[in-house]
């Protein structure tokens, strides 16, 4: 019997701080200055906190890039038209998107997940066909300008559906999870949610998304502003903000970040989109949060602010926006050398080396 997001949320637990003690106090004696590798050691002791050991492993890696198309897009709020989302789903499948090189580079499989594609894909008849999963809600959201994006039902239908491909790769013996995103589109139920969740001003939350210019952001704005005025989502309510202004890959994305506290394991989110699906998850279970990680700060004016309101720190800057979850995948390069510092650097007494003497 598969469960239900009640019985998720009830699974899970914060984060006990004693292993986080422990690595405090071990890096405490590590042969080199108080904490001079900076954030590494920040990483690196949460790392041994969710994952309750001094010897964490992140070794074994996936990203699992959510896809879904939007009916938002017939009110002219993207530079690009919504067959881009298919184009770019099969771009995943033969290996040949940002996402793709980046995670060769650190070693993670990618996985690619049909969750409300317009598109009719049958994985045994594309290229790559065996990294996609099908798990569509429907074709495509509702045009939440004129009513919800989708019912309660599939909201909750979609966010189950996360959970259950993250808890079968956390169950296959997955170390960190990265999350990622397709679907033209997708900024705008972002900006919708952020605004909602956390409070902040609609004109600060609506950015360029894959390219508008000044005129098409604020038309963007307008749209959303009488979007969310239509609707009424309640921000006390997650899966009301989902079902009302969100998108089916989003709620995915939700569902992964539950998997990973409910499995307590690590997950490194992306950027824009995929913040949205940690507002989300975080609207539903606060304690999700203990198990976050962000990969990189997107150039999407809004995402800071929905990193400050989970006060999150995010691992990178680099002036990324191309979504996908490579923000995530390169963040767990970086993760990766913080397991690797904190397990093979000698303490000052393994070393035989004298310590601060005060």
């Amino acid at each position: 019997m598969k469960p239900d997001l009640k019985q998720i949320v009830d699974r899970i637990e914060p984060v006990n701080p004693e292993w986080i003690q422990k690595a405090q106090a071990r890096t405490a004696q590590l042969a080199m200055p108080p904490r001079a590798l900076g954030a590494l050691h920040d990483i690196s002791e949460r790392l041994c906190g969710i994952l309750k050991t001094l010897t964490p492993s992140v070794a074994k890696k996936a990203v699992v890039i959510m896809a879904g198309d939007h009916g938002i897009v017939a009110e002219g709020i993207s530079a690009f038209p919504q067959q881009v989302t298919g184009a770019m789903v099969q771009t995943f499948l033969v290996g040949g998107a940002g996402i793709n090189a980046l995670s060769r580079q650190v070693g993670a499989d990618v996985c690619v997940v049909d969750m409300g594609i317009i598109p009719e894909f049958q994985p045994d008849q594309l290229k790559g066909g065996e990294k996609l999963m099908i798990r569509k809600i429907r074709k495509g959201t509702h045009n939440f300008l004129k009513g919800p994006a989708m019912s309660r039902d599939e909201a909750a239908a979609s966010i189950l559906a996360g959970f259950e491909i993250a808890a079968r790769l956390y169950e296959n013996g997955l170390d960190i999870l990265g999350t990622g995103d397709m679907g033209i589109g997708n900024t705008t139920p972002s900006a919708a949610i952020g605004a909602v969740l956390t409070g902040a001003d609609l004109a600060d939350m609506t950015g360029p998304g894959t390219g508008l210019n000044v005129a098409g952001v604020t038309h963007k704005q307008h749209i959303l502003e009488a979007a969310i005025s239509h609707n009424r989502p309640d921000p006390k309510d997650g899966l009301d903000v989902l079902s009302k202004i969100g998108g089916f890959e989003i709620g995915g994305i939700a569902g992964l970040i539950l998997a990973a506290a409910a499995y307590q394991k690590p997950v490194v989110i992306d950027g824009f989109i995929s913040t949205a699906g940690a507002l989300i998850a975080h609207a539903l279970c606060p304690s999700v949060l203990d198990y976050l990680f962000s990969g990189h700060c997107s150039e999407e004016p809004g995402h800071r602010l929905m990193l400050d309101y989970l006060k999150l720190s995010p691992i990178l800057n680099l002036g990324m926006r191309l979504g996908e979850g490579t923000g995530a995948v390169l963040a767990m390069g970086i993760m990766d050398a913080a397991v690797q510092m904190f397990r093979h650097v000698l303490t000052f007494e393994e070393a035989g080396v004298a310590g601060k003497e005060r």
